[in-house]
This record gives structure tokens, sequence and C-alpha cells, in this order.
């Protein structure tokens, strides 16, 4: 990914802090050097100092195949928002678009023991509605056997990533001012999630 200077991330718990909260990502790997592509839901954890990228697909989705032969990339990629020129202080200008994504690389793994398998379906379970919990817990063993069968688990160790804040950062102190204004009115949470964004940048 081109990052300039003034746009990159380095922080890395403000990059899982982003990939944790954006977690609905795009797993990408390649096949006969063609890119295929899946929106998955993400958790992510550190592990021994290593970030750890979990998901599951649909075993009809034949990309599985693919996770554990080359290399993957994920790619997180919220928010975004049009950056109109009406912000700037000069009429000489062009509009942009800010957005905060990260990039992460790395070997793929299939889970295969169905012990492991259930751990990741809990751990989706418990990170993203922790209330449908107690539900799963009292499903008939064999039906929540059936559903595992219908999906292929694995895990991502993260080698590298790339993280970009393209925030206006290169603008003037009131520009930025004028374009957190602008962007803190609108009814669109893009918008108003890159503002605040700004602000702690």
């Amino acid at each position: 990914m081109y990052i300039p200077k003034t746009n990159l991330m380095t922080d890395k718990n403000e990059i899982v802090a982003f990939m944790r909260q954006f977690s609905f990502a795009t797993v990408i790997t390649a096949k006969n050097s063609f890119p295929i592509a899946t929106h998955l839901p993400f958790f992510v954890t550190e592990k021994d100092d290593n970030v750890v990228l979990t998901s599951h697909f649909a075993k009809a989705n034949e990309q599985w195949q693919d996770i554990d032969s080359n290399e993957v990339l994920v790619i997180f990629s919220e928010p975004h928002a049009y950056i109109s020129t009406k912000n700037y202080d000069k009429e000489l200008n062009v509009p942009t678009w800010n957005y905060l994504s990260v990039h992460a690389y790395g070997k793929g793994n299939l889970i295969t023991e169905t012990e492991r398998v259930f751990e990741v379906l809990e751990a989706t379970i418990d990170n993203y509605e922790i209330s449908y919990r107690k539900q799963w817990d009292y499903f008939p063993e064999e039906y929540k056997l059936r559903m595992s069968k219908g999906i292929v688990a694995f895990e991502i160790i993260v080698t590298d990533i790339q993280a970009k804040k393209k925030l206006s950062q290169n603008r003037t102190v009131t520009e930025r001012e004028k374009i957190i204004e602008t962007l803190s009115k609108s009814k669109d949470t893009n918008e108003q999630l890159i503002a605040e964004y700004m602000r702690l940048t």
C-alpha cells in the first residue's frame, strides 16, 4: 500500500484497536495468479507478540483451499469520507478522500480439529454477541457438530502490517478545523467517525 510518511500509522496498539473496531474485513488470496476475495468477520488477538486473525469460510467457498498455500492479505478499511474543497482556505484546490486502512499480510493455517473449530465459533459468538452464547450452549451437540462441519475455520499469523491514516495531515490548522466541523455535523456515521479520528490525530 502506498503510504506517505505523514500518513503512516506505527503504533501497534492503535492499529490492533482499529482492526478490532472495524473487524469485517476482506481476505485476499491468489490462485493461478488470479486474485480471489471474501468478506468475513475476524476476531483479532495477540499471541507471543504476534497479531493473529481468526475467522471461518463457508465450506462451499473454495477459497479456503488456498488459505495455507500462499501469502494471504486481509484488508481492514473503514471509515472514510469525501473532503470538499469548501473546507480549504484557497479556491485553487481539489477535493480528496480521508480514510484509515490496514493491510495485514501473513501465513494462513486451517483449523481442522473439531474442538478447535468449536473454539473459533464460540470465540466469534463471544466477540460479536455474548448474549447469544447462552442460547448456543443449550443447542444439541448433534446440531452444533452439523453446523461446524459446514465451515472451514482458519487463522492467519500476521507477518507484516501496513497501516495508513489519511486525515488531512497536510492541511493547515484552520482547514483541519473546518473539515472536522463539517464532518461532525454530517448525518453520515463514516464522516462523524473521520472527524473523531481527526480530533485525536
